[in-house]
């Protein structure tokens, strides 16, 4: 993985912190058959699969405030609106070609959408295309690429958790 320069602007290291976190997510999720990312920690239910599948979710709900276009899997199935719990219950009848497709696939769209606007100082500064707080007011893309990032950071805990508990996987950062 690639390591900004010392003197790295702030759009820079905020995409670095959240590659390294993508990057330790797919390693702690790579690889596994379908009974290991259907494998559960009771009490939790959280399983690697579920993982998945709710990251391609967050990926597509943030890629909206950078386009402003509808979003693309798990986000556009009827199901996955009108129950945010979907994603992680219905990933469990996934294939796990299928989950890591989806996530991919929404990294590699949620990366161009960023690519696409985030061009400039003042980039980071521009209002998101969707998230609207309740006073109306929408945050702006630097927030939006901190949640994202906050999301990765909470999960790639979980994740590592699961991990060691299906295989005795553990460390910090993929083998380079």
């Amino acid at each position: 993985m690639y390591e900004p320069k010392p003197d790295a602007g702030e759009t820079e290291l905020l995409l670095f912190a959240l590659e390294r976190s993508r990057a330790q997510f797919a390693w702690k999720t790579g690889g596994l058959d379908r009974a290991a990312l259907s494998r559960q920690l009771p009490p939790s239910a959280m399983t690697l699969g579920g993982l998945l599948k709710h990251l391609a979710a967050v990926e597509e709900r943030y890629t909206i405030d950078f386009t402003g276009r509808p979003p693309g899997p798990p986000l556009d199935a009827p199901e996955a609106l009108a129950d945010p719990g979907w994603v992680w219950r219905s990933a469990v009848n996934d294939e796990p070609r299928q989950l890591y497709s989806l996530w991919e696939a929404a990294v590699t769209r949620s990366r161009a959408a960023m690519a696409e606007v985030l061009h400039g100082e003042a980039a980071l500064d521009r209002p998101a295309e969707y998230t609207r707080w309740d006073s109306g007011e929408s945050p702006n893309l630097r927030r939006i690429l901190i949640d994202l990032h906050d999301e990765y950071a909470r999960h790639v805990g979980h994740a590592d958790l699961l991990r060691e508990a299906v295989d005795g996987l553990v460390g910090e950062d993929p083998p380079a």
